[in-house]
């Protein structure tokens, strides 16, 4: 006897002519035709609602032509949709109102992604451990108020069972279970029907990259992985390793990798460990050696009580690293890998040690850096990354996390970045590089601070005098709003679905506005007789702080990709700045987290420089101190408030720049 076949069949809406309840939900759902396409309640208003009356939208409550199929029903929305951009932004241009509203301001209702996310900001669901989990079967579902009055959908499921006796139809069961809901069903939504074996060929191997947290208009797969063979699969199992270093490696897939890359894991789930750590693993003990390297030093500096093994396994495998980039790099061979190792040990490096411990006896990043940009010319990495433009194809993974280092690290050293030449050929052809699926970070945005940093540079250098500096720095400022994007007058906007669900593309765009806040502020301390105290920093350190409210917080969050920003808008905020206050709570919402990696030391060196400048405020009585700072890396320090008694010029015009911190303490760090 052949098995019953289950057949799911479409859910009906009982709202339709002819149900027993049609009447009950006639009433319920009353209102404009334009207000039910929109999902809005409705007043009706006579005339014209409230709604469309406010919006410039025609108000019917008669039944109209293009309601009559789902084709013309999605036209008319999108017509509606950018009547109320259009509304929207001419009300913002006559606005007096600050560019980013706060985060209690609901967001404009212009966005047509309103049937997506709640519009109510809740700090408390991206913070509270265990709420969110992206790859968890449970999803948040926010109430809104209009959801009090009741369920305004009531769904059947029609259920047939068909059992078949030697291929003839033998008997037919039927049944309808009724629920409710807030959502209408989607049209034709017939669930798909298995027949045969076709169920048992689905893996849990085939959900590789989850469609539920990615924005429909992302590629999954951005990256090229050349190094991987067509077909291959590397496996951790083909990995040679001693027996003496699988703890090693375990913990360096554990607890380390997590770690790295958080954007890239956004964008692109699994990439960087299926097609980029694996196979590197597999075929590169240079690459090997780095990672066990970093894999020991964060062993060395999370655990209670470290052994003599891992002191010998840290200094084992440091020495193997340099015996083979160095042999490597003398006989002029094995070039990608070289590549490989050595971004990977620059990169790992920020994921790891504590902030009070930094780790002296390893190489500088910068030392490492400088063989990679040696390999990257030798190989014309940057020649390829600049012909994209024309002939289209994507970025190497590896010249992407390149750019990001140069450019960030050469504002850690006060020189250009190695290949700003090629970020400025990049920037005038509007060209991406890969940046912001990386690092999160628009790819114009990143040009122009390579641009910020060449000008650091040559003030720093005494090459240009102050007519000249100024001359540059309102240049850069007129090419900073002409990369600000379209939208960006919107507002930021949370970057979660209604069901709880990751939006990256959201997520990137408040991360950009971030960075974009950041470089305005570093491109402002270049101005000669910079003041920190002047409105506009002041304003633009206030505005990143609130933008920093929209981002995920906590050990599952993304604070350890605002590290650069939150150095550059800590660094120049003044003692009253409520950035302090925000990079405490954000400090608290990581725990241990805080005290580690590139995060920790970002906020290890700001508190020396506020201790610095502080003092020189204190001293002069332009502030008084009171504690509270909290989270901080060995304890809360004193974080001076403003005084009654109005500062000098003179004493304002005072301060410590954070890069000779730096340098006097001997922190050799890459915060990126």
């Amino acid at each position: 006897m052949a098995p019953a076949v289950e057949k799911k069949v479409a859910p009906t809406n009982k709202d339709s002519p002819g149900s027993k309840s049609s009447k009950m939900h006639r009433r319920s759902r009353s209102g404009c035709f334009t207000c039910r396409l929109r999902r809005k309640k409705c007043d009706e208003g006579k005339s014209k609602c409230k709604a469309c009356r406010h919006l410039g939208l025609d108000c019917e409550y008669k039944r109209p032509h293009w309601w009559s199929n789902s084709d013309t029903r999605r036209k008319h929305k999108e017509h509606i949709k950018t009547l109320i951009k259009r509304t929207k932004t001419s009300e913002k241009s006559m606005s007096t109102q600050s560019q980013y509203p706060t985060s209690h301001l609901p967001p404009p209702v212009s966005d047509d992604s309103q049937d997506e996310y709640d519009p109510v900001f809740d700090q408390g669901f991206v913070t509270t451990p265990g709420l969110y989990e992206p790859y968890g079967s449970g999803l948040y579902m926010p109430h809104h108020d209009s959801y009090n009055q009741g369920y305004p959908w009531e769904i059947d499921v029609k259920t047939e069972r068909h059992t078949y006796i030697n291929d003839e139809l033998a008997r037919r069961d039927s049944s309808i279970s009724t629920f409710n809901t807030f959502a209408p069903p989607p049209p034709h939504a017939i669930l798909p029907s298995f027949i045969g074996d076709e169920i048992n060929h689905f893996h849990s191997t085939d959900i590789r990259h989850p469609t539920f947290n990615v924005d429909d208009d992302f590629d999954l797969n951005y990256f090229g992985a050349s190094h991987l063979m067509p077909g291959s699969q590397p496996q951790c199992s083909m990995i040679p390793l001693e027996d003496c270093d699988r703890p090693l490696f375990d913990h360096l897939l554990e607890n380390v990798l997590p770690l790295l890359f958080p954007i890239l894991e956004a964008n692109q789930p699994g990439f960087f460990r299926a097609d980029v750590i694996l196979p590197a693993l597999e075929n590169n003990k240079a690459y090997l050696h780095a990672c066990l390297v970093v894999a020991a030093t964060h062993l060395k500096y999370n655990s209670t009580t470290v052994s003599l093994t891992v002191e010998d396994d840290l200094l084992r495998h440091k020495h193997a690293f340099v015996k083979t980039v160095v042999d490597s790099l003398n006989h002029d061979i094995n070039h990608h890998e070289m590549l490989d190792a050595l971004l990977g040990i620059v990169s790992l490096q920020g994921c790891i040690g504590s902030a009070s411990h930094h780790e002296k006896e390893l190489i500088p990043w910068h030392q490492h850096f400088q063989s990679v940009g040696d390999i990257v010319q030798r190989l014309n990495l940057t020649e390829a990354l600049e012909n994209l433009s024309q002939t289209g194809g994507q970025p190497s993974f590896n010249m992407t996390l390149t750019a990001w280092i140069d450019i960030l690290g050469a504002t850690m050293l006060g020189k250009p970045p190695r290949f700003a030449n090629s970020y400025r050929n990049m920037l005038f052809a509007r060209a991406s590089a890969g940046l912001e699926r990386l690092m999160g970070c628009d790819d114009l945005a990143m040009y122009v601070l390579s641009e910020v940093a060449c000008l650091d540079s040559l003030k720093m250098r005494g090459t240009l005098n102050d007519i000249e500096i100024c001359s540059h720095v309102t240049s850069l400022a007129k090419t900073l709003d002409a990369i600000e994007p379209e939208d960006s007058l919107q507002g930021p906007q949370i970057p979660y679905s209604r069901s709880g669900a990751l939006r990256p593309k959201q997520l990137s765009k408040t991360i950009s506005a971030i960075f974009r806040k950041a470089v305005r502020i570093y491109l402002c301390s270049l101005v000669p007789e910079f003041n920190r105290y002047a409105d506009a920093i002041v304003n633009l350190v206030s505005q990143m702080a609130d933008l920093i409210h929209f981002i995920p917080s906590g050990p599952a969050g993304f604070d350890r990709s605002l590290v650069w920003p939150m150095l550059i808008g800590g660094a120049n905020s003044i003692p009253a700045s409520p950035f302090r206050r925000v990079l405490a709570e954000r400090c608290e919402a990581l725990g241990d987290g805080a005290d580690h990696g590139s995060f920790g030391r970002m906020v290890r060196l700001l508190h020396e420089v506020w201790r610095r400048n502080d003092d020189i405020a204190i001293s002069a009585g332009v502030c008084e101190a009171t504690p509270v700072t909290a989270g901080s890396p060995g304890g809360s320090i004193s974080t001076p408030i403003a005084s009654a008694n109005a500062p000098t010029t003179t004493t304002r015009n005072q301060n410590v720049h954070w890069r000779d911190v730096m340098q006097q303490t001997e922190w050799d760090f890459l915060l990126i």
